[in-house]
């Protein structure tokens, strides 16, 4: 999984975690929808003059044909998902796509599966909802409108497609290792990030897995750090305490760390002011914060002409995500004085980078 890496307007913001039934249940709730019914009966012709028929856009060998409906009549659960996906990728067209993500990104957390959302005939629409995605079990047809947990599963699917972004499914981290912790717990609220936590300390002594997230903070996005920081500090007891003091002589992350805690004896050098200042911004830039609140990071209230002294070391810091923070600077802030300084930074972080080969 990667974090978004530039500084965009449309960059979607970090979504928190959905929780999804078990795979079997997942299965089970294909097996009901309107569309694999149909396709079944469709295999069958005893039984076709039974139920609704294929919709009169649907073609079963544009679907998989045979192999297809073998899998939905008697494959495993992991390879009815996988047929699913595949029929709803042949199945839901651009604008289709669009409103799975839009009611995804509004969802309210369902608790129905199976047939409970397979209330309409395929091709039929009712509360907004177009026909097709009530046929593959994705939306129930009410008002307002929301996705079933097969819908979710297959929202997921959709905004890692277009975005990139993997959503954590709540409990899928507890046999990651540190750095994957940090990275899914990026965007758990509070209550779930304790949950999430408590699943994956199970299976570990608690100081091996303070050591375990101490060690993944160097290589952590600036919001995976911050949110390493916060569990050694808060979470882990006296364990992660421990290794919090020991990190405060590390080189950059031990200044991040001295900051993030206000501790007295560990100011930043020198040399690392910039690469904190970088950090400090790039927490609220990765998690999708307002530029405001960006610049405000770095500005801590300072004039104009000030900002601009400041925005000028942050080229010198070496920090991965400054390039992503000037350009807030360039496109977002109020005065021309500091977007120029801005501007000017970028050049020579790019020229320092060519220099460095």
């Amino acid at each position: 999984m990667s974090a978004v890496g530039t500084y965009d307007d449309d960059t979607l913001p970090l979504q928190p975690p959905i929780r999804l039934p078990a795979t079997p249940e997942l299965a089970a709730a294909v097996r009901a929808t309107p569309l694999a019914e149909a396709l079944l009966r469709s295999a069958d012709p005893a039984a076709s003059a039974s139920g609704p028929g294929l919709p009169d856009t649907v073609e079963v060998d544009e679907l998989g044909g045979a192999e297809m409906i073998e899998v939905l009549r008697h494959g495993d659960d992991e390879e009815v998902l996988r047929v699913w996906e595949d029929v709803r990728r042949r199945v839901l067209g651009e604008a289709h796509l669009v409103r799975v993500v839009r009611l995804f990104l509004g969802r309210e957390a369902a608790s129905e599966t199976g047939s409970e959302a397979a209330g309409e005939t395929p091709g039929t629409s009712a509360g907004g909802v177009p026909g097709e995605l009530v046929s593959l079990g994705l939306a129930r047809p009410a008002e307002p409108p929301t996705l079933t947990p097969l819908g979710l599963w297959a929202g997921r699917q959709v905004i890692a497609e277009v975005t990139g972004q993997e959503i954590p499914v709540m409990g899928s981290l507890a046999a990651e290792d540190a750095a994957a912790l940090l990275h899914g717990l990026r965007c758990y609220p509070e209550r779930e990030r304790l949950e999430e936590l408590t699943g994956w300390l199970a299976t570990r002594e608690r100081g091996k897995a303070a050591e375990e997230i101490g060690a993944a903070l160097v290589e952590a996005s600036p919001l995976g750090r911050a949110i390493g920081v916060e569990l050694l500090a808060t979470d882990l007891g006296d364990e992660g305490r421990e290794v919090l003091d020991r990190l405060l002589g590390t080189p950059r992350v031990g200044a991040v760390i001295g900051a993030r805690l206000g501790r007295d004896d560990r100011h930043p050098a020198p040399d690392e002011i910039a690469w904190v200042l970088v950090d400090m911004a790039a927490t609220l830039l990765e998690f999708g914060g307002e530029s405001d609140e960006v610049v405000e990071s770095v500005g801590m209230g300072m004039a104009p002409e000030d900002q601009a002294g400041t925005i000028a070391l942050l080229a010198l810091g070496d920090h991965p995500w400054t390039g992503q923070v000037l350009r807030v600077f360039i496109d977002r802030h109020p005065d021309a004085q500091v977007s120029a300084a801005a501007r000017k930074a970028l050049r020579r972080l790019h020229g320092l980078a060519q220099a460095r080969g």
